[in-house]
Order: C-alpha cells, then sequence, then structure tokens
C-alpha cells in the first residue's frame, strides 16, 4: 500500500511540473494559446497594416443587387479571403472610398505628410502622373506569364511607364462610336448597320459615305435639326476621341521618346478631314463651344446620328431609355475608322497601383494584396461589372454579356492615348484651344497642329524634367 501511495504522489508531481512548465512556456497564456503580436490569439506573426483607397466603382462584390451592397463591398471581401489565407504576416487591411473629385487634392496632401496610401485603385488614366512622379511602386514583379497570356498586350501598353508596369490591370471601360440604326435605316444606309451584340468596322470611304447619307439622306420631317457626327471643342471633356480622329491617317502621335509628332503630312490631313467635315454641315454647328455633355445630350435627343461613347455611357444610355428619360432608338457600337482599313481603339484601363510608404512591410503586403485580387479566380469575376480585360472572364460571362466578347476581340487594335508621357493632365490643356482657333477659321489646320505640337512639346518637356522614368 505504501509503495502504491508513494507511486501515485510521484505522478502527481510530475503532472504538476509539466503544466507549471506549459504555462511558462506560452507566456502565461492559461488557455495554452500561442500569444500573438497584435493581441490575436492562435498567431505569432507580426501585425502590418495597410490602407486601400478607391474612388466608386461598382457597387456589391459580383451585384450591385446584393444585400448591402456598397462601393466597398469588393474589397471588403477581398481583404477577408486575402488575410484568411495570407501566412506572412497578420495583415489589416482598411478600405476607404474617395470622392473621385477629391482623389489629386487628398493624394498630394497625404504623399506632402508621408502618409500615401498603400494601395489605390482607379483609372490608370488619372493616375500617370504618380508614376513619373516616383510615388509609385513597380509591379512588373507581379506579372506572370498567365497573366500575359489571359490579358491583351494592349492593356499591358497602358499600364507600362518606361520599363516596368505600375497599375495591374483589372478592368476597363473601352470607347467606341454609338450610332443610331433607326437613322440609319431612315437615310437607307441598312448595309451599314452592325449585329446589336457587335461594334461594328467601317473604313474611312464608307464612313464618308455614311455621312453624306446622313446628311443628304434622312427624313427631315421625321429628324428636324438633326446632323450626322457628333464634334466637340469647348474643354477638354471628351477628349479622348479628338485624339483618336487626329490618328485616323495613320500618325502616331508620340514617338519613342515620348515627344508630339503630330505635325506631318499625316498629322495635318487627319485635322483638314476634321475641317472639312465640320464646315461641311456633316457635324453639329459650333463645335468651339459645344462640350462632349452637349453632344451626348443631343445624341440621346436623335439631333446626332452618330456619337461617341464608352461601355459606361452606352449602358446609361439604355437604361435612360427603358425609364423613359429619353426617347427610345436603336443604339448600336461601331469603331473610329483609319485611312489603313483597321480600326481605332482605346480604353480606359481600371486597376491598383501601390504608393512607396518608406515601409518595406507594408509595401510587400500592399503588392500582395495587389497580385491576390488581381489573379484569385473568383475575384476576378467581379470585373464583369464593368468590362473585364481577362479574356477568361469575358468569355464565361459573354452569353449573360455579348459586347464582352467583342470588346475583347477589340483589343487587338487598341493604342495608349495618352502615350504614357509625364504632364499629361496638363498636356490635356493644349489641344482643345487649338481645335477651337480651327473651327473658328483663326487658324489653318496646319497652323493649329504645329502650334499644338510646340505647345504640348514644351508641357512635355517641362514634366520630363521632374520625371524619376524618362530622365
Amino acid at each position: 500500500m505504501l509503495k502504491k501511495r508513494s507511486w501515485q504522489m510521484s505522478f502527481i508531481f510530475v503532472l504538476i511540473l509539466a503544466l507549471v512548465v506549459g504555462c511558462s512556456s506560452n507566456g502565461g497564456n492559461t488557455n495554452g494559446e500561442s500569444p500573438d503580436t497584435n493581441g490575436a490569439s492562435g498567431s505569432s506573426k507580426e501585425s502590418v497594416e495597410i490602407s486601400v483607397w478607391l474612388t466608386p466603382q461598382w457597387k456589391g462584390v459580383l451585384e450591385a443587387t446584393e444585400e448591402g451592397a456598397d462601393y466597398d463591398s469588393f474589397f471588403k471581401h477581398a481583404a477577408e479571403k486575402f488575410t484568411a489565407q495570407y501566412d506572412k504576416y497578420n495583415a489589416k487591411i482598411n478600405v476607404e472610398v474617395i470622392a473621385g473629385d477629391q482623389r489629386d487634392e487628398l493624394l498630394n496632401v497625404n504623399l506632402s505628410g508621408g502618409t500615401p496610401p498603400d494601395v489605390f485603385f482607379e483609372s490608370v488614366f488619372a493616375m500617370g502622373d504618380y508614376a513619373h512622379r516616383g510615388a509609385l511602386l513597380p509591379l512588373t514583379d507581379l506579372v506572370d506569364a498567365e497573366a500575359r497570356g489571359d490579358i491583351a498586350e494592349g492593356y499591358w501598353e497602358n499600364v507600362t511607364f518606361g520599363d516596368d508596369v505600375y497599375f495591374y490591370p483589372f478592368s476597363h471601360n473601352p470607347g467606341t462610336f454609338a450610332y443610331n440604326a433607326d437613322m440609319f435605316k431612315a437615310a437607307g444606309l441598312e448595309s451599314f448597320i452592325g449585329g446589336e451584340t457587335e461594334i461594328k468596322t467601317w473604313t474611312l470611304a464608307e464612313y464618308e459615305q455614311i455621312l453624306d447619307g446622313l446628311k443628304n439622306n434622312l427624313p427631315k420631317d421625321q429628324y428636324s435639326n438633326a446632323y450626322p457626327m457628333a464634334l466637340y471643342a469647348l474643354n477638354n471633356q471628351g477628349d479622348t476621341w479628338n485624339l483618336a480622329y487626329l490618328r485616323m491617317f495613320g500618325n502616331p502621335f508620340f514617338d519613342e521618346n515620348g515627344n508630339i509628332v503630330l505635325d506631318d503630312e499625316k498629322g495635318v490631313k487627319a485635322a483638314e478631314w476634321l475641317k472639312k467635315m465640320y464646315d461641311g454641315g456633316y457635324t453639329n454647328p459650333g463645335a468651339e463651344s459645344v462640350s462632349s455633355n452637349d453632344a451626348n445630350a443631343m445624341f440621346q435627343n436623335q439631333q446626332l446620328a452618330i456619337s461617341f461613347t464608352n461601355a459606361v455611357l452606352f449602358n446609361n444610355a439604355k437604361a435612360d431609355m427603358e425609364s423613359g428619360k429619353a426617347p427610345k432608338f436603336d443604339i448600336r457600337l461601331a469603331n473610329i475608322p483609319s485611312e489603313g482599313g483597321d480600326p481605332l481603339t482605346f480604353t480606359y484601363v481600371v486597376g491598383a497601383s501601390a504608393f512607396k510608404t518608406g515601409d518595406a512591410k507594408r509595401e510587400e503586403v500592399a503588392k500582395d494584396f495587389i497580385k491576390f485580387f488581381s489573379t484569385d479566380p473568383e475575384l476576378v469575376k467581379s470585373s464583369k461589372n464593368s468590362v473585364p480585360v481577362r479574356s477568361s472572364v469575358a468569355n464565361e460571362y459573354k452569353d449573360q454579356y455579348p459586347l464582352f466578347e467583342a470588346y475583347d476581340k477589340n483589343s487587338a487594335y487598341m493604342f495608349a492615348f495618352t502615350g504614357n508621357v509625364p504632364g499629361y493632365s496638363e498636356l490635356r490643356q493644349v489641344l482643345f484651344p487649338e481645335l477651337q482657333a480651327m473651327y473658328v477659321n483663326e487658324k489653318t489646320p496646319a497652323e493649329a497642329v504645329k502650334d499644338y505640337q510646340t505647345k504640348g512639346n514644351e508641357v512635355i518637356a517641362s514634366a520630363k524634367e521632374n520625371s524619376t522614368i524618362m530622365k
């Protein structure tokens, strides 16, 4: 009995000792879980917190009809999914939606104060100058062969500044023509009408034939005070289409050094063509005082047969027709033609950039998060809320959104309208005054082109001095 009791006491002593040692190794954590540097149980990873900013893009994760859908829904969902599988750090991601008209002011204030956001999701068109200022991290190392194969080269050209990718393409907003197929029919131009889910391509000769038919054969009793084509030059809004027109005869617009080279035979010919169409009554009058918003309103009121559009404007126009806000007509899409036969198409690529914060761990998490939501097989499907840059997503949703396939095919003809040059936001202020001078006969087309090139290259040269990419 004595030996048995002695053995029991020894066992109890060993058990107590083991418990004491176990508690000591857990840092006093009596529940037996490992301590966490950020106070959360179950993890010994270091905590890293980053901020994600975006301007309003779409509501919900996959659908705007989702309960509680808001502009930050996708990124909050992506953050939850990312942090659940992330094994480098205990990451916390704060998502903030900011107004588009406050974007530059907020960014500049925070950059000056050394507190930029870690990630910004926005149109590349609006963010390119930050790459030139040296404020962004290169993302080239995030791009693999799979992404290159699924996303057309034209999109990569839009996000590449110098030798590096600075934005990871996610979705885009392609620019095309919109045309009133009912007006085409009324003018006897049925043969030029494309399918409902087609982006019709006309040669320049065909386009001139269309404009002539609309001018001379459109029934005045049915379409009073209507014109064939939209033309505007009041300000820099919608200037992307004017930039496309100036490329219609084959001028590349920018050279390999990022300088404007419009002042050649092809560039002048394009400007002369615009003036010829304007003087010949093939466009709305008063282009020098007409804005893109004015032109859009005229098109919706059937005062223009052909106008500019992008995917957002196109869908909004159809929604206005369905709701009764605008007259209903058969609206279809076409490409901007060129003398060479290939269409001219461009787009506004939307994607994420990573700001330099000086904190290596935050920068690492920011880039990892961008790579995650830009490549995750489920998350990239949310690009259908706009227009996908990935052919795989466009193909998956083509039955539900037939124009996705047409937009995807169109990517082969894409040009980067900004040239990714420094100072592009300031450069936008240079073109429309020259077009105005041309339309009111203060300058010839050749003079307007020459003066635009001179003034534009002065802007670019000045901006190059402060560009970290083009030095």
